[in-house]
């Protein structure tokens, strides 16, 4: 498999040419997840002190930024300019082990991986990121790539999208959103609006059918920003369809299969040809979580919105995309998430109470068009959290070259480095911490019982 690619199914594991670790080896951090969410946390916790006994559990040799494969889709950035390697971008202070975590045990503080290796932690950080299930639509794992049929969410296939975009001149060209939640939540319709901007420019939009089915009932999860979108999914003609779902794809006749709700309120399952399909996958939390007692009734990680603390075990931290927090799973939240977890995992093995607060920020940048970007920041409730003192809701050309030129910069070169500008955690007064146990030497045997 070509080293820039991405497989459909779980990856395939091979071990990391590093020292040998014992199984009862004890790191004072795991991290499970190079990732964004890995990588900036480990940096952050760095920052703040060097006597610490690091280990990245991550099998990919390569990191993605994977906010950029939207402009992959638009012909605005190539693949090369979203792929560093993960030898690069992880701290060189850390032990990295490339391999897979299979399970979590909790009680005995134990950590197993594919490469039958165990660590055994004194603190662990999780954050492997979601799994895309693209088994979810049946059909769709074995079209992606033919016949018109792509999706941004797989860095092979963005720049199929770009070329079907370009090649479309007449026809109907469709576009879905799965059910939530998703990562970054305004990724498909920035396709829709990119797309149908592209065949404005071009003089086709008149000639192209553009749908947009969205499996919930919203256009955005903030009410705030759903006037000024309306404006642009009105501007390209979009027949915009709520509560229906992709469920299956004929590759052979071009036909995208949706569960819609009827008049009377019933289900049905609708059959829509196409000539151009943007497919989003549903998604999930990786299966080794969901099946661990870290999980919540969704899948989740269970943690403490505001500290970032498993809820039921204290030594037990997460962020990013697994996490259960309500915020929307972008690279902007975990640059505020970071340096809560570093600074309350630090304040946890002191034995002192956790102060750093996680407001819920997550910040999309809705691509509304090329050269104009809606900024939308906001928190928990939809608070609107905007960094600047501008109206959130206009499209401008600054936010433009903030997506394409600021946002790549500070993503490899500050969030990853553990540079934490306009990041600084909030603190609120340790009277208001959830009441966890704050000893670290030993498990924490309160805690529910496995099931």
């Amino acid at each position: 498999m070509p080293e820039t690619k991405h497989s459909l199914s779980q990856p395939s594991v091979e071990t990391a040419n590093h020292k040998k670790i014992s199984p009862s080896s004890r790191y004072d951090v795991v991290i499970i997840g190079g990732g964004a969410a890995g990588t900036a946390c480990a940096s952050s916790l760095l920052k703040r002190t060097k006597q610490l006994r690091i280990v990245i559990v991550e099998p990919s040799e390569h990191h993605y930024y994977q906010p950029g494969w939207t402009l992959v889709g638009a012909g605005v950035f190539t693949q090369a300019q979203t792929i560093h390697k993960t030898a690069d971008s992880l701290p060189k202070q850390v032990t990295w082990i490339k391999a897979e975590a299979t399970t979590i045990d909790p009680y005995q503080r134990l950590v197993s991986l594919s490469n039958k290796e165990q660590l055994n932690y004194q603190t662990l950080v999780v954050c492997p990121g979601l799994s895309l299930n693209w088994q979810a639509i049946k059909g769709l794992p074995e079209a992606l790539g033919q016949q018109g049929i792509t999706s941004n969410y797989h860095l092979d296939f963005a720049p199929y999208t770009w070329q079907q975009v370009k090649s479309l001149s007449k026809g109907k060209a469709i576009f879905t959103q799965p059910t939530m939640p998703i990562k970054c939540a305004g990724a498909p319709q920035k396709a829709v609006y990119l797309s149908c901007d592209y065949w404005r420019q071009q003089q086709h939009l008149a000639q192209i059918d553009v749908e947009f089915h969205i499996a919930g009932a919203a256009l955005f999860g903030v009410s705030t920003f759903v006037p000024a979108l309306q404006r642009y999914i009105e501007r390209y003609g979009v027949n915009l369809l709520y509560n229906s779902n992709l469920i299956e794809v004929d590759v052979n006749t071009q036909t995208a299969y949706f569960s819609q709700t009827s008049a009377d309120g019933q289900m049905e399952t609708i059959g829509k040809p196409f000539d151009f399909l943007h497919a989003v996958p549903p998604q999930q939390a990786p299966a080794f979580i969901r099946s661990s007692p870290l999980s919540n009734a969704a899948g989740w990680v269970d943690v403490d919105p505001y500290t970032l603390r498993h809820n039921q075990f204290d030594d037990i931290f997460s962020l990013g995309d697994v996490a259960s927090t309500s915020n929307a799973k972008t690279a902007a939240a975990i640059r505020k998430q970071a340096p809560v977890v570093a600074e309350n995992l630090l304040a946890f093995l002191k034995g002192h109470s956790l102060t750093a607060c996680y407001d819920g920020y997550g910040a999309c940048p809705l691509t509304v068009e090329h050269g104009k970007v809606i900024l939308a920041e906001f928190g928990y409730d939809g608070k609107l959290l905007p960094t600047l003192p501008l109206n959130p809701t206009i499209a401008r050309r600054s936010y433009w070259q903030l997506k394409t030129h600021g946002l790549p910069f500070m993503y490899w070169k500050m969030l990853l480095k553990g540079h934490e500008w306009l990041a600084k955690p909030k603190q609120r007064p340790a009277e208001a911490t959830p009441k966890h146990q704050t000893q670290p030497s030993a498990p924490s045997h309160s805690n529910k019982q496995q099931s």
